[in-house]
């Protein structure tokens, strides 16, 4: 969306506010924060964006004085979460710390959205790309994605489980690509869908780096691929997804970022996104994000708010491309 859009919307926001209401609006942001904050999370516990959110909650709190207390609202592929942060209070004091889940891929994965990934949310910041890969129980008998292609190939039907919409639609988009018949397994979100590639329900699954890395390393799951074109920088050993001549092109990114209720005031969204920013490229902190597999950075608000509205056209593409038909 364009920048003049942006300020045309907020000052005839600000217009169709009643006259004593303007002053209120200016005390709350010159007090802001005077009170806790609350970070809602579209996933469960022990998810990546759960991870990710929790060391941002702490460092945003150090920096405002306050306590930014973690809400993980799990269901419905993140709607649930974004239509409560939708409905509340435009006044700082809620947050929404998500995905392309939610502001990029439902608005092509679901029939009937209880929100407006744009016109309901107010972008603060960027936080960041959470790299995925592809993992499976390492009991199964592959050890690169060419040799699962085949192994799946000669199993017709072999599942997959997701807990996000980047599982999904890179699972769909696999099984195109490769032209491969794989089964869907859904889960409400990443750690149970996790448990049962590790127990060996379900053989395979696409996940964030910053939920699996843990159980890769155990040696629970065995990574073969991320799904970014190149490499990286925080997995460079795991080739891309892409090297497989089946699969060339092959580029799904997922990134990570923080919203506010829409007509959240301009200099409250401006004090978050100077504080959300510094976290993002503090070094104190980078080695903590990079722990978890998450390539942390920020973006202005300006810039948020361009790369949601290219993201939302970029995914409907994906989800078409992928053949998945909404729900």
């Amino acid at each position: 969306m364009p920048n003049f859009r942006v300020r045309r919307t907020l000052v005839a926001a600000m217009l169709a506010l009643p006259t004593a209401a303007l002053p209120l609006a200016v005390q709350a942001a010159d007090t802001y924060p005077s009170r806790p904050i609350r970070l809602v999370v579209p996933f469960a516990a022990g998810s990546g964006t759960d991870a990710v959110a929790r060391i941002t909650a702490k460092e945003l709190g150090d920096a405002l004085g306050q306590n930014v207390v973690v809400d993980n609202r799990p269901g419905a592929n993140g709607a649930i979460a974004a239509e409560l942060v939708a409905q509340a209070a435009p006044d700082g004091y809620t947050l929404f710390m998500t995905t392309n889940t939610t502001h990029s891929a439902n608005p092509s994965l679901m029939k009937k959205l209880p929100y407006d990934p744009i016109k309901d949310f107010t972008p603060v910041a960027r936080m960041g790309n959470l790299p995925f890969m592809l993992v499976i129980n390492p009991k199964l008998p592959v050890k690169t994605v060419g040799e699962l292609i085949a192994y799946a190939k000669a199993h017709p039907g072999m599942s997959y489980a997701s807990g996000n919409s980047t599982g999904i639609v890179s699972g769909a988009t696999l099984g195109r690509m490769a032209n491969i018949d794989l089964l869907h397994v859904p889960y409400k979100s990443t750690p149970p869908a996790m448990t049962d590639v590790i127990a060996g329900q379900v053989p395979m699954m696409f996940v964030d780096v910053a939920a699996g890395i843990a159980n890769v390393k155990a040696g629970k799951m065995r990574a073969l691929a991320v799904t970014t074109a190149q490499r990286s920088r925080l997995l460079p050993d795991l080739p891309p997804i892409a090297d497989t001549p089946e699969l060339k092109g092959f580029d799904i990114t997922s990134w990570n970022g923080v919203f506010a209720p829409a007509r959240t005031p301009q200099p409250i969204v401006e004090r978050l996104n100077r504080e959300l920013s510094k976290i993002a490229s503090s070094k104190e902190v980078a080695p903590k994000f990079e722990a978890l597999g998450f390539e942390a950075f920020g973006q202005t608000p300006q810039q948020f708010t361009a790369f949601v509205g290219s993201e939302l056209v970029k995914w409907n593409k994906l989800v078409k491309d992928a053949g998945i038909q909404p729900e």
